[in-house]
């Protein structure tokens, strides 16, 4: 008799829909050019849509950014974070990732209403407090300027449920 095989950890996935995702991130996904999940967002999903906490590697150019964005976008109570709060909080290591996941974001979450600000040195930070007063849904901050405006009271970690180190290999090279 032969041996049963073993069930596949993660299920055969058919596009972007199978995460169950609100239509307008799977219209978003769309627009983009997405077609199927990378081997990263087909893994790390389904875990962040179920808010387990998770470690993953995968190379550049692989969709990390759509991996954590797309749950977060789903899972935070977006528009509700009062002045000076945020719903979720992306540490980056610099401020052109800060730019590019925080684009990525509103890319993501236009349709939404998301509200994203990033955060970073070299940006007047009177811009940053201004998007902060008025509660945000999504803060993407270098580790830097994020301490700057925990400190000064501009940032309220109080309201946050998501927190994102992404690429944290390279800030603790930094010294972060």
């Amino acid at each position: 008799m032969p041996k049963a095989r073993p069930a596949p950890t993660t299920p055969p996935i058919d596009g972007f829909a199978a995460f169950d995702l609100d239509a307008r991130l799977l219209a978003a996904v769309a627009a983009l050019g997405y077609e199927e999940p990378t081997p990263i967002q087909r893994e790390a999903i389904p875990h962040l849509l179920a808010g387990r906490d998770l470690l993953a590697e995968a190379p550049t150019g692989t969709g990390k950014t759509a991996a954590f964005a797309l749950p977060t976008l789903q899972r935070v109570a977006l528009g509700e974070a009062g002045p000076g709060h945020a719903r979720a909080l992306v540490i980056v290591p610099t401020r052109e990732l800060a730019m590019q996941v925080a684009e990525a974001f509103h890319a993501y979450g236009k349709s939404l209403g998301a509200r994203i600000v990033p955060v970073y040195g070299g940006q007047p930070i009177s811009q940053q407090l201004r998007g902060l007063r008025r509660g945000v849904d999504v803060v993407v901050a270098t580790p830097g300027r994020a301490v700057d405006h925990i400190k000064r009271g501009s940032l309220l970690l109080d309201e946050v449920g998501v927190v994102i180190l992404d690429e944290a290999d390279e800030m603790l090279d930094m010294g972060f």
